[in-house]
């Protein structure tokens, strides 16, 4: 029965977690919304955006409202977790650790963000190079590519290895400074 708890929660509030932080980083990037992700991900967040965006206004083009909402929910998600386990998962202790843990957690979500979409341009680019989809990913990728596509041509003027250079250091990242930083974290509060 616990597993299929924790199941149903991963599923649930995962599925939040990575809408409302796909819907920040689509409007931190510019993303266009009139594709079949971005009206999903409108679709799925609306409902909580609006109202918190009357208490947390967007600044400098960034919306804190979405980004507060994954968070939120993030947070929502490890509480849950911890309590699954039981009386010795969830202690008044281990709360100020989980909202650390949070935003930690949120930066994991942002990087796989990251490699699905530089993964899925990459894909795509050889299929359906001008799909209802390449503006959103272009969108999402062009920061990461761009320096990358700059400093390493195509080879043979076709082979960009510039995705799986990006994909290789986001699990660099994720392996060294994202674990280190978990691990700070989880220190703190043992």
């Amino acid at each position: 029965m616990e597993q299929a708890l924790k199941f149903l929660l991963d599923t649930a509030l995962g599925l939040l977690t990575y809408a409302f932080l796909l819907r920040f980083a689509m409007q931190w990037q510019r993303a266009p919304f009139r594709n079949p992700i971005g009206q999903a991900v409108t679709a799925l967040t609306d409902w909580a955006v609006k109202p918190m965006r009357r208490m947390l206004p967007g600044y400098k083009g960034l919306d804190w409202s979405t980004l507060a909402l994954a968070w939120l929910v993030q947070f929502a998600w490890l509480l849950a977790l911890g309590a699954l386990l039981g009386p010795a998962g969830l202690t008044g202790a281990n709360v100020p650790m989980l909202a650390l843990l949070a935003p930690v957690e949120l930066l994991k979500a942002a990087i796989w963000i990251l490699v699905v979409a530089v993964f899925v341009q990459a894909i795509l680019s050889w299929v359906a190079p001008d799909g209802p989809l390449s503006g959103l990913l272009n969108a999402l990728t062009f920061r990461f590519l761009a320096p990358i596509r700059r400093a390493i041509p195509p080879l043979g003027g076709a082979l960009d290895l510039s995705p799986l250079i990006v994909i290789v250091l986001a699990q660099l990242v994720l392996m060294l400074p994202v674990r280190w930083l978990e691990g700070f974290v989880l220190t703190l509060f043992h």
